[in-house]
């Protein structure tokens, strides 16, 4: 079993008397310990695609399952219980909160798991010294560079060891150098951990690190293929098994 599957997802938008579909009857299997970039131009649907398997939004039709969980047929409170345990979100601007500490802002997402004070440092500080940023852990984000600022929501992503992240252009915002140092980062974590990810991404350099490149064009998917050549030929691709 794939830990996502994705099946016959439809979304659509009604926009004056015109109906937007960003997302047209996709199906899409990710395996455990996948890392797959999601390109596309603006408004083709791949963060609606994102938005829908972080369970942030549902579709009209169709189903999603993570690690075997139906997560279209959660309730709101089920949903929240159900991503505290199993997912992490880095955003493009970090989104961490200023008036707490670096420590803090990755400690926050524990706070909704039942943990004991204890194991919420020993998990904070493992995922601070997992991106090299222990020794800033009483730094609010005022205080560091915006490199530091998404190491330290990347941090946050993994503190709950969740089965999947999410990433939506987590260099977006960022210059050359700090990108190429963030994507490494990235890619170790999902290499020597295991984790699962799922990465929006306009830039095609940061899309070739994953194993897999999928790009969406008017709803639908299309696949690279695998071993993130850089200049692949894009090819209609059936993403899952019907």
């Amino acid at each position: 079993m794939s830990l996502v599957e994705i099946r016959n997802v439809v979304k659509r938008y009604h926009k004056g008397g015109e109906t937007i579909s960003p997302l047209d009857d996709v199906s899409l299997d990710i395996e455990a310990g996948d890392f797959v970039s999601l390109m596309g131009a603006s408004g083709t649907g791949k963060s609606t695609l994102l938005n829908m398997i972080a369970s942030i939004d549902r579709p009209d039709s169709g189903t999603i399952k993570v690690d075997g969980i139906e997560i279209t047929r959660l309730s709101r409170t089920q949903l929240a219980h159900w991503r505290a345990e199993n997912l992490g979100y880095i955003f493009q601007t970090h989104n961490l909160v200023p008036v707490l500490t670096a420590f803090e802002n990755v400690e926050l997402p524990l706070l909704l798991l039942p943990m004991n004070a204890a194991e919420r440092r020993r998990r904070a500080e493992t995922a601070l010294r997992a991106v090299s940023l222990l020794d800033r852990a009483s730094h609010y984000p005022g205080q560091l560079s915006g490199g530091q600022e998404q190491r330290v929501g990347i941090a946050r992503a993994i503190v709950a060891h969740p089965k999947l992240i999410v990433a939506d252009e987590p260099t977006g915002d960022l210059d050359p150098v700090t990108t190429e140092q963030i994507l490494d980062l990235l890619q170790r974590l999902n290499g020597e951990l295991g984790i699962t990810m799922i990465m929006v991404t306009h830039d095609e350099s940061a899309a070739a690190i994953a194993n897999r490149r999928l790009h969406m064009t008017r709803g639908k998917l299309l696949e690279a293929p695998r071993q993130g050549l850089r200049s692949p030929v894009m090819q209609p691709h059936a993403l899952a098994d019907q």
